[in-house]
């Protein structure tokens, strides 16, 4: 008989080797899968996009954003996903499900993708140069400032992607939500993309 566990495993559990990889010396690419994080999809009911958005200040104490941003609140991200929709990024179970019901009862539909999506942070110095040889979005600063967010896809894999606050060094960082059912192919793919630069690979609880 196949064992079987009901043990909450990352997507990139095989895939992930912490420690450098490709050329040698200091790393130009940081990648970083984040773990254990609750993330919501919140999507208006017909007619009911203002009442959500009243309903997310009223949460959050940030109105939800409208236009492909990433807004960070005291204790949660708030990315938008599409028209009238947005994500729902926290820690801790203060923003699981459970606990965003109430407060959008009567204006939204809420679905939890926090088993469904991977989390990767890609720093570093040469990060911005990585990810352009993958997507068709521009990152020069001018054009993908710090909250910044888009749809998009990455290698053909459809993911979110946004500009967080920049790192200690003063580097981009940037953050991408990606189908955990395609999470090991793009994995590689920016394994491959980033090992002319030279890669720090690592996972964070944070």
């Amino acid at each position: 008989m196949a064992e079987f566990s009901w043990e909450v495993r990352s997507p990139l559990e095989r895939a992930l080797v912490a420690g450098p990889f490709g050329t040698r010396g200091d790393a130009g690419v940081s990648l970083t899968e984040i773990r254990n994080f609750d993330l919501i999809q919140v999507m208006a009911r017909r007619s009911k996009a203002a009442h959500m958005a009243e309903a997310a200040k009223g949460r959050f104490g940030v109105p939800a954003p409208d236009t492909p941003r990433a807004v960070d609140a005291a204790d949660a991200t708030l990315i938008w996903s599409g028209p009238d929709q947005f994500l729902v990024l926290s820690k801790s179970g203060k923003h699981a499900i459970e606990a965003l019901g109430q407060a959008f009862a009567a204006s939204a539909s809420l679905s939890d993708q926090s088993h469904a999506r991977v989390l990767i942070s890609v720093s570093g110095t040469k990060a911005r140069t990585m990810l352009a040889k993958l997507s068709s979005i521009d990152l020069h600063p001018d054009a993908f400032s710090i909250g910044a967010a888009a749809a998009t896809s990455i290698d053909h894999t459809s993911v979110t992607l946004w500009r967080g606050t920049d790192g200690p060094d003063g580097q981009a960082v940037f953050n991408l939500l990606v189908l955990a059912t395609f999470a090991e192919s793009l994995w590689h793919t920016m394994l491959d993309a980033a090992a002319e630069y030279g890669v720090a690979i690592a996972h964070s609880e944070a």
